[in-house]
């Protein structure tokens, strides 16, 4: 199945903690249906002193499932996404809020 949200698109967090926080997508996991967006839901780690680095209790960010974020449009509103040919025949993915290709 193609990906609708992918590495570099920006997303609304649409459900948990994070509702309402806009961010960029940083990493994606498609088989675990997860994806990773750059300044939230931050989790606390305590993590045990190694000679790369210093121990402590350390912030970072925690995968979220595909099906609570949104991808924004042009207009910074949230959207669904769907697919279809260009005049080219290539396949692209678009907002079905504008029309708009992504």
């Amino acid at each position: 199945m193609a990906a609708k949200i992918k590495k570099g698109d920006r997303v609304q967090i649409m459900a948990g903690k994070d509702k309402g926080r806009q961010g960029e997508v940083s990493q994606v996991f498609p088989q675990d249906g997860r994806l990773i967006v750059s300044g939230a839901n931050l989790v606390k780690r305590h993590t045990k002193p190694s000679q790369s680095s210093t121990g402590g209790i350390l912030e970072k960010e925690a995968p979220l499932s595909v099906s609570n974020v949104m991808v924004l449009d042009k207009n910074d509103k949230p959207t669904r996404v769907g697919f279809r040919f260009s005049a080219e025949g290539v396949k692209e993915r678009f907002a079905k809020s504008t029309g708009d290709a992504l």
